[in-house]
C-alpha cells in the first residue's frame, strides 16, 4: 500500500506528462470565468435523465466522449457508453434512431457533410450557427450546446521533403501534378470537405484516393504510399516536428471545425435541463487548442488513455 506521499508522487508525474494542457487547465482555475466546481453547481431537484453517449471512430473523439461523460457522472447523471459508431454519417443515424442521445461531433461537418449546405458558412460562429438549425430542423429532435474554443480541421498534409521538392504550398499547387494520391478515412471520398471538395472545388481531377482503416496517415507518408493525407490540425503530428507540412487551403474546402455537443432535445426539458447544459458548457469552454493538442499527444504519443487522461483534465480543472 502507497504510502500518501507516494501517492501524491505518482499523481504529480502523471500531472506533467500532460505539459501544457494541464498548465492551461490549472491556470484557467484561478481565471475570471473559472473551471472551477461552482460553474456547474445548477440547483435541480428530481430524477437526473440517462445519459447515452456515443462518439465517432478515432482517438480524439474518445477523449472527447469521456471528458463530457466524466464530468456528467460527476454531476450524478446515469451514464452509459456505447463507444464508437464509426463516421459522422453513421454517428447521425445512431442519434436520430435512438441508439444514442449524445455525441460530440464538428460544426462543419454538421453543416456541410449532414445538412449538406450548398454556400459554406464564412465564419465559426456562422457555422455554429448553421449546424444548430440543421439539428433543431424537421422531426430530429436534436439541439447543440457551445462549442468549444478550439477547432480541428482536415488538412492536406504531406512530407516536407515532397513539398520542398514538389514546389507545393497551397492546395492549389496540387494542380502543378500529374498525378498524386491523398489517403483518409473512406467517408472522405464523398465529402465536400475532403475528395469532394478537391475535385469539385479545387478542379483536381488528378487525384488518387487511398482509404484507411486502422493504418495512419502519416505512416503511409512515411513509407512513400500516398503523396498527402487527411492529417488534422490538432494531431501532435504536426506539432512534434517538421517531418510534415500542411498545404494552405486557399479555397476553404475544410471549413471551421470546433466541437460541439449534439443531443436530444429532451434531455434539457426537465429540472436537470439546466444542470447538464451548464456541465457540458463548463467543460466545452477549457477545450482550448493548446489543451486539446496537449491531451491528443498523451493518448498517442505517451499511450495514456481517454479515461485516465479526462480523468487528470477534469481534475485539474475542477470539473469533477
Amino acid at each position: 500500500m502507497f504510502r500518501k506521499h507516494t501517492r501524491r508522487a505518482a499523481k504529480a508525474a502523471f500531472a506533467i506528462s500532460f505539459g501544457v494542457a494541464l498548465l492551461i487547465g490549472l491556470a484557467a482555475c484561478g481565471g475570471g470565468g473559472g473551471g472551477s466546481s461552482s460553474n456547474t453547481t445548477t440547483s435541480s431537484s428530481g430524477p437526473k435523465p440517462a445519459i447515452t453517449l456515443g462518439t465517432k471512430n478515432f482517438g480524439e473523439e474518445y477523449i472527447l466522449g469521456q471528458l463530457y461523460g466524466q464530468a456528467l457522472q460527476a454531476k450524478g447523471f446515469p451514464l452509459t457508453y456505447k463507444g464508437s459508431f464509426g463516421s459522422s454519417e453513421l454517428a447521425d443515424k445512431a442519434i436520430t434512431s435512438g441508439k444514442m442521445n449524445f455525441y460530440p461531433e464538428y460544426t462543419g461537418i454538421i453543416a456541410l457533410d449532414l445538412a449538406k449546405l450548398k454556400n459554406a458558412p464564412k465564419s465559426a460562429n456562422a457555422t455554429y450557427v448553421a449546424a444548430k438549425k440543421f439539428e433543431e430542423s424537421g422531426s430530429r429532435g436534436l439541439t447543440t450546446l457551445n462549442p468549444t474554443p478550439f477547432a480541428d480541421t482536415d488538412t492536406f498534409t504531406t512530407l516536407t521533403s515532397t513539398a520542398t521538392k514538389d514546389g507545393l504550398k497551397t492546395m492549389s499547387d496540387l494542380k502543378k501534378l500529374k498525378s498524386f494520391s491523398y489517403a483518409g478515412y473512406p467517408e472522405c471520398d464523398t465529402r465536400i470537405t475532403c475528395i469532394l471538395g478537391m475535385k469539385q472545388i479545387y478542379g483536381l481531377n488528378n487525384i488518387k484516393f487511398i482509404p484507411i482503416g486502422s493504418i495512419s496517415v502519416y505512416t503511409l507518408l512515411d513509407q512513400g504510399k500516398a503523396t498527402g493525407g487527411d492529417g488534422f490540425s490538432t494531431d501532435p503530428q504536426q506539432l512534434q516536428t517538421k517531418k510534415y507540412t500542411a498545404l494552405v487551403d486557399d479555397k476553404h474546402i475544410f471549413g471551421f471545425q470546433n466541437v460541439a455537443p449534439v443531443l436530444k432535445k429532451s434531455l434539457l426539458s426537465g429540472s436537470n435541463g439546466a444542470l447538464l447544459a451548464s456541465t457540458v458548457n463548463a467543460v466545452s469552454a477549457k477545450l482550448t487548442l493548446a489543451a486539446m493538442q496537449a491531451m491528443n499527444k498523451a493518448y498517442v504519443v505517451d499511450k495514456k488513455t481517454p479515461k485516465e487522461i479526462a480523468n487528470q483534465f477534469l481534475s485539474a480543472n475542477g470539473l469533477k
